[in-house]
C-alpha cells in the first residue's frame, strides 16, 4: 500500500514537471510570436530592420536566461542599435536594388546576365543570413561593422547553420506569398534561429 502511494506520488511529481516544461515551451513559442510583431512594427521605417532584428534577439535572450523584460526594454535595445543599425539596413537595401538590377538584366537577355543574376542572387542570401548572425549577438555598444564581419565568416564558416537560417528566411517568403500576415510572428521564430544557431556554434 505504501509503495503504491509513493509510485502514484512520484508519478504527480513527474507529471507536475512534464506541464511545467510544457508550458515553459509553449510560453516561448508564444513569445517568439508576439517578438515577430514587434520585429516587424520597429522594421516599419525600411531602413531599420537591423536594430530591429537586434532588439528582438536580444529579448529573446532575455526571455530564454528568465531575466524580466518587456516592450520598454526592447525599444531601449532598438533605438541604441539603431545608431549604427541604419547604415547596416541601407546597405541591405542597396544590395536588393543590384540584385534586381541583375534579375531585369536575365530577363533582357544580355550575354552572362544568368550568371551574374545567379551570383548576386546568392550573394543576396548570404548578406541575409550573416545580418541575422550579427543580429543575434549584438548588444550595446557594438559596432554593426565588426559584427558583420565576424558573422561574414560564421556564415562561410558554418554552412549547416547558414542553410538552417535560409530555412528560415524561406518560410517567412512563403507565408508572405500564401497569407501576408502570417508572416509577421514568424519573423521572432527566424530571430529565435539566429540565436540558436550562435548558441550551436559557441558550443562546438
Amino acid at each position: 500500500m505504501a509503495r503504491t502511494k509513493a509510485r502514484t506520488a512520484a508519478a504527480a511529481v513527474v507529471g507536475g514537471r512534464r506541464e511545467s516544461a510544457f508550458a515553459e515551451r509553449f510560453g516561448l513559442f508564444a513569445e517568439c510570436l508576439l517578438t515577430g510583431v514587434w520585429i516587424a512594427v520597429a522594421s516599419l521605417p525600411v531602413v531599420t530592420y537591423p536594430a530591429a532584428f537586434a532588439a528582438g534577439s536580444r529579448h529573446l535572450r532575455r526571455r530564454t536566461a528568465h531575466v524580466g523584460g518587456g516592450w520598454r526594454e526592447f525599444v531601449a535595445d532598438f533605438r541604441a542599435a539603431l545608431r549604427g543599425g541604419w547604415i547596416a539596413g541601407f546597405a541591405g537595401w542597396a544590395a536588393a536594388l543590384a540584385v534586381w538590377v541583375d534579375v531585369q538584366a536575365v530577363r533582357a537577355g544580355i550575354p552572362g546576365g544568368p550568371f551574374v543574376g545567379a551570383v548576386g542572387l546568392f550573394a543576396l542570401i548570404g548578406l541575409a543570413v550573416a545580418g541575422l548572425r550579427a543580429a543575434a549577438v549584438w548588444e550595446p555598444g557594438a559596432r554593426w561593422r565588426e559584427l558583420l564581419g565576424a558573422a561574414g565568416r560564421r556564415t562561410v564558416l558554418d554552412p549547416a547553420g547558414s542553410f538552417l537560417l535560409v530555412g528560415g528566411l524561406a518560410v517567412v517568403a512563403v507565408s508572405a506569398w500564401f497569407v501576408p500576415p502570417l508572416a509577421i510572428p514568424v519573423l521572432g521564430a527566424v530571430a529565435a534561429a539566429a540565436l540558436a544557431v550562435e548558441e550551436r556554434g559557441r558550443r562546438r
